[in-house]
This record gives C-alpha cells, sequence and structure tokens, in this order.
C-alpha cells in the first residue's frame, strides 16, 4: 500500500479537485492498482489517497507502487 497526501494548488473547488483526481487514477489505471480518496474529502486543495496492488510477491508489489510514484512525480508541475 503507498499513502500519499497532495497539494493542489490550483483548484478553486471540489469539482476542480475531483477532475484532477479523477484524471490522476485514470492516467494511474494502467499500473493495474486501486486508487481511492480517503482523507481531506471536503478540503479544496488536499488530497490524501491510498493506492494498493496485489501481486505473486513483495518485490513485485513494491516495483508497481514505485512506478506509481514515479508517475505522480513526474506529472507534478
Amino acid at each position: 500500500m503507498l499513502s500519499l497526501e497532495l497539494f493542489l494548488p490550483s483548484s478553486q473547488s471540489l469539482k476542480d479537485k475531483r477532475m484532477v483526481l479523477r484524471r490522476l487514477k485514470d492516467r494511474l489505471g494502467a499500473f493495474n492498482v486501486a486508487v481511492a480518496e480517503v482523507a481531506h474529502q471536503e478540503v479544496w486543495q488536499r488530497a490524501g489517497l491510498s493506492v494498493v496492488t496485489v501481486a505473486s510477491s513483495d518485490t513485485v508489489a513494491e516495483q508497481t507502487l514505485s512506478s506509481v510514484m514515479h508517475e505522480i512525480e513526474r506529472l507534478e508541475p
């Protein structure tokens, strides 16, 4: 499991935030992971996400989550 705290400075409403998170979740779908917003649901510029995966070994799971983290870092401005 990967836990993330995101700051979304360009969000001016919950609608903006949800659009950003939807695009992020769609992008991360390529990694075959599940993504859920687990904290700060009512805060415009902040999001707490959990990303989980299931794999045949710890190594594969760690590689997948590491790839997810690199993708998220790459997308930041």
